[in-house]
């Protein structure tokens, strides 16, 4: 359950956040809630907009159909966002659920198109997909016994801001996204192994 009325505000100033231009960041990572209930997801676009200046963006929408339910609302803004994200990391569900009439291909190939270097669909169990300019590439999921998947969507981009900060946004196609992603689908099981959200530390991850 989203409980939101009578909880901590969305309702901030831009003064809170921190200045790009100041601490030029390597890359900002968000989505989720914040991303799209107001008036807090039209500070934080306008602050991803300065700090997109400075750093890639990476988007998760993480769609919670229970906090929003309308799905032309939910649509826009996460067009908005993916507008101006590098990466955009996000689930089989997400897609189906924010597009019903259109495949998971057609939504990354477009959101590639229109600028996205990488849109990374995690499928759960089924592995990963990475679309690029350059082609498509796909991964299998890890077998392991699950005790938890809370977690598991967040490990994923995790790996892949890694990868960006440690390789470089424009190195990740072909076999070195493929590499990545292998690392990511690893690195999601042993999320899901754990109860909680309790992602692994690097140095349980496989080279």
């Amino acid at each position: 359950e989203f409980e939101i009325d009578g909880t901590a505000t969305f309702d901030f100033d831009l003064e809170w956040l921190p200045d790009p231009s100041r601490h030029k960041p390597n890359v900002l990572h968000i989505g989720t809630l914040v991303t799209v209930i107001q008036p807090g997801a039209d500070v934080l676009y306008d602050w991803a907009l300065q700090v997109a200046e400075f750093a890639p963006i990476v988007f998760d929408p993480n769609i919670r159909p229970a906090v929003m339910s309308d799905r032309d609302l939910y649509e826009a803004a996460v067009e908005k966002w993916a507008a101006i994200s590098t990466v955009i990391k996000v689930s089989d569900d997400d897609v189906k659920w924010l597009f019903p009439d259109q495949s998971i291909a057609d939504v990354a190939n477009r959101w590639v198109r229109d600028g996205a270097a990488l849109v990374v669909v995690t499928r759960g169990s089924e592995g990963l997909i990475g679309f690029t300019a350059d082609g498509v590439v796909e991964v299998p999921g890890v077998k392991v016994e699950v005790a938890d998947t809370v977690g598991a969507g967040d490990t994923v981009g995790a790996i892949v801001v890694e990868a960006m900060i440690e390789r470089g946004i424009m190195s990740l196609t072909g076999e070195v996204l493929s590499e990545v992603l292998t690392r990511a689908a690893n690195a999601a099981a042993i999320t899901c192994s754990r109860p909680g959200a309790q992602p692994p530390y690097k140095h349980e991850l496989k080279n």
